[in-house]
């Protein structure tokens, strides 16, 4: 018998699909096209591990709405490939003494094998990896124009969408290099070029992961210190890294948000990671043997020019420059360059065995409020600039590097961390803002009234703000400034697996490196990762190209220059920044993209992937493209259009009970929990009480396990352990991944993609449920049932399907149907536009004749959605061509207006009974069809009516007495 048979018509379907080359798009759009469609899906890493349910959440949605977009004639470009450089393949590399490549390409097949299995309809044509060598030839490529490209941000200009911009990546070669450079020579030009590229190195504090033996950025550190790969650890190291200046960026990275159509919530982490403030720059004169302050405060106002540190200058940032004349001592960062000159010599091992400390502290910690603030005396003190009183400058770790310029004005009466640092070390605290009201001055932040401020006492904050902004300006003391968060995105990883640096080193004639860097000749890329059997970090900086083959590692230059190849490699990000731009251009050997192609395409239209991406890959993504769009590489400011983030698929729901986590063992036993009687020590794992907030241990258990107490079930033989149903994060630790395979295999992917779509909107958490995917298996049987006759000895068309004329209820259901689903789709609200299909099943199911022209309707609404089964359906219907480009169907308004609506009947309020009655009936007809109904005649007979109230459209009301 025909029964719905998933695994037979969806291994038929791939097939063909794969055969005809159903999806390939050629970039020469079809005379009848209407418009194209860039979907995408974030770029996915291939795992060992392969996909679980929660991965293709996404690539369903967007293989839905291109799918429905081909149907409506759009000209549609859907690509997948691989992000496959970086950490895990190589420490599973590690671990198995298996080359990263070989583990690579094997996660690749697994994960391409099971993409085709879901019946995604990417353009396969278009694939590559990361790791591809004519892939990363163009990384190193943009890399080249990263390094060869400094910021201009006086410069106004307009783009070739025609806005006005201030601000412009400009080629190095455009950088005005000032007279007194020049005049010192080549060297001196070559380094203050270098002091101005986008790429750039810098030997710095960083961030040093020993476990995974390389440095990471700031954005791969928890907030607990940890490597956001694998919760290791992570040390400060002074290393020479390279460094990319996205801080140039800062300004337009936070203006053009406004222009995207992305959710409000990534829009607002990107805010808060760039991290813009306002305030001022002050600079605080640090006397040294014969200079004075006064004199030295007379050359800032006479040269104009912006100080510098030989100009003994400490510089701060600070929004509150109106607190100024209560600054009692400033703090330098352990990192601060101008520590070692300012320190005094009686001061000396102090501050540098202070250091070394501090060294071993992460951010979190060294920031922490809760902590015990700690510091040294310098020894040395810098002169405050509005009153010329002197100040202690200390050394403590609460202030880091990385923010602002790594020295504060420490107001302690307005300030908590300087208040409790005062309080430690007996400095002293000077109100200078009265607050409003009664509140007390000490400890008050807010905006009030300048008091023990000189000639600026009495003003308000926010004019005071402006006053003294002024004078420091005129006085060549400071000026107005903006300041960021945002570091610079630090661009180097002392690892094997990932894209070489394009760059050479010079050495000197004892092979030492001497400082100057040479970038390779853009005809010499890719420069390919060599063979290497060994490439395990040693547990130090030293990356492991350091031990490369000669032949790859040096090099001599035309004119005789020894070179070294750079020996670390560029992080995970760099591939995923512009996989979008060559998924567009594959195949093109002569340009990273063609200009045409690049107009034509993007940026793209939309853009679905996690939230977890919201501020490194979007952000990093938006960087570099605003450079290629600055050097006129691309055509578009943006890469993303439009953004989803879709929602978490969590494990099924599990029973949990909950022991206090200061539980006494019991006695006698060696088990750590007051649940040691029923289970064993590994069961009981840290957790949060979900209803308390309270940290406890959690004991997860077998539903026979619980009965019911009160309102709350209970642990049986321990009701003092409340259980409750939980879902969780998928994970191997909890057992609660699934594997799509075995969804497959017992139900079809038809009912996984129309399961995870109908699980409920597409950026929500959900649970998964099995009895949910059977639910919608059955719903698909029943679709197949309604037009396959099963009675057949061969798949053949149902008795009861009729080439027959729809009746006029059955078009105005086919008519809605289509309204609702076309809308439900354009709305990315899928689960509604099954539930619309759902309820057409249910209408047309007992109808015999069932109306063929309504069949092929409902299997084109189900087509984006089960697109296996609905290929089927349609063959059986009587079509030889694929649906994947037939036309979506189009509705009537005219058609789906009701010619009768049912209203219920009430009399005294209650519900009495319910009829039908035309859907333009006025008052008078609908009491005259209520009044006929013989429930209602039985609760009005004999007694008095003494008001009708009639709804059109809505009820009809008796209201009587007697």
């Amino acid at each position: 018998m025909p029964r719905y048979d998933a695994k037979r018509i969806e291994a038929h379907w791939q097939q063909y699909w794969d055969e005809r080359q159903t999806f390939v798009t050629p970039n020469e759009p079809p005379a009848d096209s209407k418009g194209k469609l860039y979907v995408l899906d974030m770029f996915p890493y291939p795992s060992g591990a392969g996909l679980h349910v929660g991965h293709p959440e996404g690539y369903t949605a967007t293989d839905i709405i291109c799918r429905f977009a081909r149907m409506q004639g759009k000209h549609v470009l859907h690509p997948m490939g691989w992000d496959a450089f970086g950490l895990p393949a190589e420490q599973h590399a590690i671990n198995t003494g298996t080359h990263p490549s070989v583990t690579t390409y094997q996660n690749i097949d697994n994960f391409r094998r099971q993409l085709k299995m879901l019946g995604f309809s990417y353009d396969w044509s278009r694939e590559f990896s990361t790791t591809d060598e004519d892939y990363y030839r163009w990384t190193q490529w943009i890399f080249l124009q990263l390094f060869d490209t400094w910021y201009d941000p006086e410069h106004k200009w307009s783009g070739p969408d025609g806005k006005t911009r201030v601000g412009k990546g400009r080629p190095i070669a455009e950088l005005p290099i000032p007279d007194d450079v020049r005049e010192q020579g080549e060297d001196a030009v070559r380094e203050y070029q270098d002091d101005h590229r986008l790429a750039y190195q810098h030997e710095a504090p960083v961030n040093w992961c020993p476990v995974l033996g390389t440095v990471l950025a700031n954005e791969e550190v928890t907030a607990e210190g940890l490597s956001e790969r694998g919760g290791h650890p992570v040390e400060r190291r002074a290393l020479r890294q390279w460094m990319l200046r996205i801080t140039a960026y800062a300004e337009r990275l936070i203006e053009e948000l406004e222009e995207l159509d992305w959710p409000e919530s990534v829009k607002l982490l990107q805010r808060n990671w760039i991290g813009q403030s306002r305030g001022a720059e002050v600079d605080f004169f640090v006397p040294t043997e014969g200079a004075g302050f006064q004199a030295w405060q007379a050359s800032r106002a006479e040269s104009g020019r912006p100080a510098t540190p030989e100009d003994n200058v400490l510089r701060v940032y600070t929004t509150r420059p109106d607190t100024l004349f209560g600054a009692t001592y400033m703090v330098v960062a352990p990192e601060h360059p101008m520590l070692e000159r300012i320190t005094t010599p009686e001061q000396k091992s102090a501050v540098e065995e202070y250091v070394r400390k501090a060294s071993l502290k992460s951010d979190l910690d060294r920031t922490d409020l809760a902590k015990e603030k700690t510091g040294v005396f310098t020894g040395a003190h810098a002169i405050n600039p509005v009153n010329g009183e002197p100040i202690p400058i200390w050394v403590a770790d609460y202030v880091l590097i990385s923010y602002g310029t790594g020295a504060i004005m420490a107001v302690p009466a307005h300030d908590e961390r300087d208040l409790e640092f005062a309080r430690t070390f007996d400095l002293p605290v000077i109100e200078v803002v009265q607050p409003p009201g009664d509140e007390e001055a000490i400890g008050f932040t807010g905006e009030g009234t300048a008091i023990n401020s000189g000639d600026f006492s009495g003003l308000p904050t926010a004019e005071f703000k402006q006053k003294i902004a002024a004078w420091l300006a005129e006085q060549g003391l400071g000026c107005e400034a903006v300041n960021y968060r945002l570091r610079d995105w630090l661009f180097s990883r002392q690892r094997y697996w990932g894209e070489p640096f394009p760059i050479w080193h010079e050495l000197d004639a004892e092979g030492n490196l001497t400082g100057r860097v040479r970038p390779v000749a853009e005809e010499e890329l890719p420069v390919t990762l060599p063979d290497m059997d060994d490439f395990k970090p040693k547990g130090t900086p030293e990356p492991p190209l350091t031990r490369a083959p000669e032949e790859w590692l040096y090099s001599t230059a035309e004119d005789g220059t020894r070179l070294r190849r750079e020996t670390n490699s560029m992080p995970q990000w760099a591939g995923s920044c512009w996989y979008y731009l060559r998924f567009a251009d594959k195949e093109n050997s002569e340009k990273f993209i063609d200009p045409e192609v690049e107009k034509y395409w993007l940026p793209v239209d939309l853009y679905i992937g996690g939230v977890e991406h919201a501020v490194l890959h979007l952000l990093y993504s938006r960087f570099w493209h605003k450079v290629l769009f600055d050097r006129g590489h691309v055509s578009s400011p943006e890469p993303f259009r439009k953004l989803v983030n879709q929602g978490m698929i969590l494990g099924e729901a599990e029973l949990t009970g909950y022991v206090a986590a200061d539980a006494e063992p019991n006695e006698g036993s060696d088990l750590p929990y007051d649940a040691a009687v029923f289970v064993s020590a590994s069961q009981v794992k840290d957790d949060v009480d979900a209803k308390t907030g309270n940290k406890v241990k959690a004991i997860r258990l077998e539903a026979d396990a619980v009965e019911k107490k009160g309102n709350d079930f209970v642990l049986k033989g321990h009701p003092e352990i409340v259980v409750e149903s939980r879902a969780f994060k998928m994970s191997k630790s909890r057992g609660n991944v699934i594997n799509p395979d075995d969804v497959v295999k017992q139900y079809g992917a038809d009912s996984l993609r129309m399961y995870e779509m109908f699980m409920g909107p597409l950026e929500q958490v959900k649970p998964w449920s099995m009895s949910g995917v059977e639910g919608v298996y059955r719903f698909l049987g029943r679709v197949w049932r309604m037009i396959v006759d099963e009675a057949a000895d061969e798949v053949t068309l149902n008795p009861a399907v009729q080439d027959v004329t729809p009746n006029e209820e059955q078009e105005r259901i086919g008519h809605k149907t289509i309204k609702a689903v076309t809308e439900d789709i354009e709305k990315l609200s899928f689960n509604t536009a099954i539930s619309r299909m759902m309820e057409f099943t249910n209408a047309f199911s007992p109808m015999d004749p069932r109306p063929k022209s309504s069949m092929e309707t409902l299997v084109l609404l189900l087509a984006p959605f089960a697109p296996h089964i609905a290929e089927e359906l349609w063959t059986v219907l009587g079509h030889d061509e694929s649906l994947a480009y037939a036309s979506w169907p189009q509705f009537d308004e005219s058609k789906i207006a009701e010619s009768e609506v049912e209203i219920p009947v009430q009399v005294n309020g209650k519900v009495r009974g319910k009829v039908k009655v035309p859907a333009d009936a006025d008052r008078e007809a609908m009491q005259k069809h209520a009044e006929a109904d013989e429930g209602v005649q039985k609760h009005i007979a004999g007694k008095q009516v003494v008001k009708v109230i009639a709804v059109p459209g809505r009820m009809v009301n008796f209201v009587v007495k007697g």
